[in-house]
């Protein structure tokens, strides 16, 4: 990259104090940075790091006290907003991805929009509609009738059953797997499992990401949804029939039951666990870790196994963590009760 600093500045709208003709060599970490490198600072914890970076300028928030005078500032309203536009404007990836590789194997009848490319290995069934656009990467498999809107972007070993919608601008990562069967068995009347045909699909819709080894279940009948803008983290579990609202982030490693519907604009962090059939309303925040046995439909933050209200959940917590020393004074006064009870015999 080449640009000056008052060009960056200008770029992110900021306040510069400094070297304005500097030429930025890099966009970096604070504790990684390098001489000529631009960096960015917005939490405290990393405050450390300004005493020592190489770094010769830092995107700080307005007002922040300039304690180097070696180094140029950028001031902004949101430090971290502003350097990820700086990333996004001159680091944005190229997917070199183009055409068929002679490798792929694509059935007649599948129907290809403007720009499409396909990796080596890849395999596509009958009936698949995609638009334009559209990039698969390696020994990916789509099964039929499978529909992909414009502008989706398919990483390697990913497998789409059959049926599955995906609208556009859709970016899935490796290893994930989008309609799979759902986990649904019934006992017969011998005491043996028969499993419940799964015939329903995944509708996915615009400008939705999925991490990598995801899965996301078929419908029994209907569908599974994951709704507009809504981003899915690494290792996460969507079982069948649930809806997902519009832009509501999964972490990693959350694992949602069937049949369970969550509302827009939430967040369900990490190792979240929400059981089957209940229902999370909108602009809810699920603490990592924590347990859903039961329907929230309340704004607000939720944290434990069950969950509740973080205020009460943390005091909880609290009382649980001073066990110990309420063990201790329990004894102490059960100790002090039956010397008071001794001199009383005694006095009687």
């Amino acid at each position: 990259m080449k640009l000056t600093l008052q060009e960056a500045s200008d770029f992110i709208g900021g306040k510069l104090t400094g070297d304005k003709e500097m030429v930025i060599q890099n966009l970096a970490k604070i504790e990684e940075a390098q001489k000529g490198d631009l960096t960015f600072l917005y939490l405290p914890t990393y405050e450390k790091y300004l005493s020592i970076t190489n770094a010769s300028a830092v995107i700080v928030k307005t007002g922040f006290n300039k304690k180097r005078n070696d180094i140029s500032y950028i001031e902004t309203a949101e430090p971290n907003k502003a350097f990820f536009k700086l990333i996004k404007r001159f680091f944005s990836p190229d997917f070199s991805l183009k055409g068929i590789d002679h490798t792929a194997f694509i059935d007649p009848s599948v129907k290809m929009g403007k720009n499409f490319a396909a990796g080596k290995n890849v395999v596509i069934s009958a009936g698949c509609k995609f638009g334009d656009n559209v990039k698969i990467f390696h020994n990916t498999v789509i099964l039929e009738n499978v529909e992909l809107g414009n502008d989706c972007l398919l990483f390697q070993n990913i497998s789409i059953r059959e049926q599955c919608k995906i609208g556009n601008r859709c970016i899935i990562h490796p290893n994930t797997v989008i309609g799979s069967d759902g986990f649904g068995y019934d006992l017969d009347e011998k005491g043996v499992f028969q499993k419940i045909p799964q015939v329903g699909n995944v509708i996915i819709e615009d400008d939705v990401e999925i991490g990598s080894n995801v899965s996301i279940d078929r419908a029994s009948i209907g569908s599974t949804r994951i709704k507009r803008g809504t981003k899915i983290d690494n290792l996460s579990q969507i079982a069948h029939n649930v809806v997902i609202g519009e832009d509501t982030i999964i972490s990693s490693q959350v694992g949602i039951s069937g049949s369970t519907k969550v509302g827009d604009h939430c967040y369900i962090l990490g190792q979240v666990g929400l059981t089957g059939h209940i229902e999370i309303g909108n602009k809810i925040i699920l603490i990592a870790q924590s347990g859903v046995s039961k329907s929230i439909l309340k704004e607000g933050t939720y944290f434990g196994s069950p969950a509740k209200e973080v205020k009460n959940a943390f005091q909880i917590e609290a009382h649980i963590r001073n066990l110990p020393n309420y063990a201790e004074k329990i004894n102490q006064l059960e100790k002090q009760l039956n010397e008071l009870s001794a001199k009383l015999d005694n006095i009687q």
